[in-house]
């Protein structure tokens, strides 16, 4: 289900609204359903949802939605502040996947962008995913941020950690990664020793199971690739 949920802030606002009991979680029946429904979901935490009678369900580094008897559940939706314009679901997932940024293994990682810039991003990549070749091109046009790939070959991706080892064992390794994802080059594999099987593990640790993944330096973490534009604004955020 895609279906956006839109937040009306001057209907939440209204005294109608304000003066309405709101139910209260019943959170052994949501965690009951959501078991039997939802294939052992486990539920970590409940808590009311900026719209009124809908509870947030955190299980894992996912949300998901419920009404108060975890009857009814809304999955793959977003609540939106639209006078704000904010996706209120994406920065609490992101708030709930922050990840300490002084854990990732920076010397692990293939450097490029502006060295001396104060935003920094990490990016957990494939070289064989379609949507990080399109990713890396947006990069080339990123301006003002120090980035660090870290190579995460996906399993079911058959050139991915070949690639990945040509990439680690080059002297030019930001070179080879963009001969490889922008100019399509299919060089073999290296020979040197490479950090890949530790970057899978930590990013699996991470609950990272697609590509890109990117954390900015503040720690959010975020799904999916980003136009230049949005990850330079996206990175600038406070939160």
């Amino acid at each position: 289900m895609r279906s956006l949920l839109v937040i009306c802030s001057m209907l939440l606002a209204s005294p109608a609204i304000a003066e309405t009991a709101q139910p209260t979680a019943d959170v052994d029946a949501i965690r009951a359903h959501a078991a039997e429904v939802l294939r052992n979901t486990p539920v970590d935490a409940v808590q009311p949802s900026p719209i009124p009678g809908l509870f947030e369900v955190q299980s894992g580094r996912n949300i998901f939605y419920s009404d108060a008897d975890g009857r009814h559940f809304v999955i793959g939706a977003h609540i939106i502040d639209s006078v704000a314009k904010k996706d209120l679901t994406r920065e609490r997932q992101e708030a709930l996947n922050k990840v300490e940024w002084s854990i990732l293994p920076l010397d692990k990682a293939v450097v490029s962008g502006d060295k001396n810039a104060k935003l920094k991003l990490a990016v957990f990549t494939d070289p064989e995913c379609p949507y990080c070749r399109k990713f890396e091109k947006e990069l080339t046009q990123l301006k003002g941020v120090k980035v660090y790939s870290f190579l995460f070959p996906l399993s079911f991706h058959k050139d991915a950690r070949r690639w990945s080892t040509a990439i680690w064992c080059s002297k030019d390794r930001h070179k080879m990664m963009t001969d490889i994802m922008i100019n399509n080059a299919d060089p073999k594999a290296g020979t040197c020793d490479t950090p890949v099987d530790e970057i899978v593990a930590l990013g699996e640790k991470l609950g990272i199971n697609g590509t890109p993944t990117l954390i900015s330096g503040d720690g959010r973490m975020s799904p999916g690739g980003k136009s230049a534009a949005e990850l330079k604004a996206w990175l600038m955020e406070k939160q």
